[in-house]
């Protein structure tokens, strides 16, 4: 583990704040704060990813590896940092925000992967925690911990996830913000990613009209993470870089919709600069089709971050983005291009999704109605979305029949309800798919690598971590196995792969989160 290659652009290129002190304040003229993360009781390994470890070149087996990601030891090259950033939430601006609870370790060169940021979630106090205590608690830390490593073997872009150690520590939450604290395990997940940088580190400076720091920071992300670039002159560079994130989160909403992945909390400052899922809070998976579900308690009157309005959100928030980065632009035109580029990169990449799960090559006119039409006898129906598309690909198209769809309903009385639009639907579909150039083996080889069996559904997160908080890590292991391949077939692992339960309709943890979740 020593011979790891730290190289910590960001803290060394980057300026510092000058104060060393944990006082929550704000931070001015500063990219981040030097931090240390505050020593745990008796850290215990919870969870490994094997894939990451082997990633950074870590061993696992290490006997101070739980000291080391609980932040109790350090290494040489490991230096402890929050960043500053502020953020728009839920539609409003925020402030100053802040690694509250989240202290860099570093930035390791890999030998295949790049420059990797080693991060601590749930490892103190720092400037930025505004009062609150720093930590994290275990069913939290599994939970982002497995959503990270799911969210990378359904391609989605993601940070990643080394590992979950319990702190021995007892943390006071109040878990539906209903006036009930109690105390629960603590922990700490060990995140991983190119970089957490995020839209709002860059609002901040702007919206302080500290362009310079804005300047410093742009500079910086083009110079190390976007190098493509950065030989361009400044304008053209500056506008490259818009239009790079801008398709760069296009890209990934439409990820999101063809998995059903409901990220929940989607303010600005937890939007990735280069187009990553980051932040795993009170998130969820699309069981019942409903565009108007949220997993966020939060969010449950407006319903602002709702599974279908996603794709509006990232459009929101790129122009969020686009205001802050116009100190650096003579007019306005370039960033309107990049958002223009979001708009035409969303629409096309979620068209070709949309026409790979349902098995078709290539979109053409026409589809833009039949996809339509599904997801309004999804939504009457209250389909389950992931059984759905999977089973589809049973279907004989030459004798259509809604029978393969069955284990796709939640009730009886929807399927009656649906069961004639649901029929007219699949006549067209066996059609289009009759017409379509494919052949039977291409097809069920495309819907098969567009349609997962297997999610992490609330329900089974919270499985895991009913087991994992009586000390039981089976549950962790099972699903962090299983979500390496969800788009297999996996022969004993079918349990993993059925509707919600009835009893998880409402338990908490299970349907709706908080965002201490």
């Amino acid at each position: 583990m020593t011979g790891l290659r730290f190289d910590n652009a960001f803290t060394r290129e980057l300026p510092a704040d000058p104060d060393t002190h944990l006082a929550s304040r704000q931070v001015s003229g500063a990219a981040f704060s030097w931090v240390e993360p505050t020593p745990v009781a008796a850290p215990r390994i919870v969870a490994v990813s094997g894939e990451v470890a082997a990633m950074l070149g870590i061993d696992p087996a290490r006997p101070d590896f739980a000291e080391i990601f609980a932040g109790n030891a350090s290494i040489p090259g490991m230096t402890g940092y929050a960043m500053a950033y502020g953020g728009h939430q839920f539609g409003h601006w925020a402030g100053q925000l802040g690694d509250g609870r989240a202290i860099g370790l570093g930035e390791v060169l890999t030998a295949h992967d790049g420059r990797q940021e080693l991060q601590l979630k749930g490892a103190g106090r720092t400037p930025y925690s505004r009062g609150a205590d720093g930590r994290a608690v275990l069913r939290s830390s599994i939970r982002e911990f497995l959503c990270s490593e799911a969210m990378h073997h359904l391609g989605v872009p993601t940070t990643r996830a080394l590992s979950v150690v319990a702190t021995g520590d007892q943390v006071v939450r109040d878990v539906m913000y209903d006036g009930n604290p109690a105390p629960e395990p603590g922990a700490i997940v060990c995140r991983v990613a190119p970089s957490f940088l995020r839209f709002g580190n860059y609002e901040l400076p702007s919206s302080r009209g500290d362009t310079a720091l804005l300047r410093q920071l742009v500079d910086f992300t083009v110079r190390t993470h976007f190098p493509a670039i950065d030989a361009l002159p400044e304008a053209e560079r500056n506008a490259a870089f818009f239009r790079e994130v801008s398709t760069r989160t296009a890209r990934l909403m439409a990820e999101w919709m063809r998995v059903g992945f409901v990220h929940g909390v989607m303010n600005t400052d937890n939007l990735s600069i280069l187009g990553l899922t980051i932040d795993y809070g009170p998130y969820g998976w699309i069981d019942d089709f409903n565009p108007d579900w949220t997993p966020n308690t939060t969010d449950r009157q407006h319903r602002r971050y709702r599974f279908g309005n996603q794709p509006q959100i990232g459009y929101w928030n790129l122009q969020a983005l686009a205001q802050a980065l116009s100190p650096l632009f003579d007019s306005a035109e370039p960033l309107q291009r990049g958002l223009d580029a979001y708009v035409e990169t969303f629409e096309a990449t979620d068209a070709a999704y949309s026409a790979a799960k349902l098995g078709l090559l290539h979109a053409r006119d026409g589809d833009d109605e039949l996809i339509a039409d599904l997801r309004g006898v999804l939504t009457a129906g209250g389909m389950d979305m992931t059984i759905f598309y999977r089973d589809l690909a049973s279907l004989d198209v030459h004798a259509p029949h809604a029978g393969v769809l069955g284990a796709a309903f939640y009730s009886e009385a929807q399927r009656v309800a649906v069961s004639e639009p649901l029929d007219a639907w699949l006549k067209q579909y066996a059609q289009r798919v009759r017409e379509d150039e494919a052949s039977e083996g291409e097809r069920l080889a495309l819907m098969h690598a567009s349609n997962p069996r297997y999610v992490l559904r609330n329900y089974l997160a919270q499985q895991a971590i009913d087991k994992a908080e009586q000390g039981d890590n089976s549950g962790v292991t099972e699903l962090l196995e299983v979500l390496r391949y969800p788009y297999e077939a996996q022969p004993g692992k079918d349990h993993l792969a059925g509707r919600r339960p009835d009893w998880a309709r409402d338990r908490v943890g299970c349907s709706m989160l908080s965002c201490c979740s």
